[in-house]
C-alpha cells in the first residue's frame, strides 16, 4: 500500500521541524504531491505535520 501525500498549506513561518519534515518527503511549494509507502515511519511524519497536507491511498 502507498500514500499520495499533497502540500496544501505554505510553509512559510512554520516550525523549522515542520518544515525539515515536509522537505524530508520532498515536498517545498504548494500542491507538490509525492507517493510515500505506507509504513510506521512515513505515518509518524504525517502525523507531526497533517495539518498542512492532503493524504490519500494508492494501491
Amino acid at each position: 500500500m502507498m500514500l499520495k501525500i499533497k502540500l496544501v498549506k505554505s510553509l512559510n513561518g512554520r516550525l523549522k521541524k515542520h518544515i525539515a519534515t515536509a522537505e524530508s518527503f520532498g515536498l517545498r511549494k504548494i500542491g507538490q504531491e509525492t507517493i510515500q509507502p505506507d509504513n510506521a515511519q512515513t505515518r509518524g511524519k504525517i502525523a507531526k505535520i497533517g495539518y498542512l497536507l492532503q493524504v490519500t491511498e494508492v494501491e
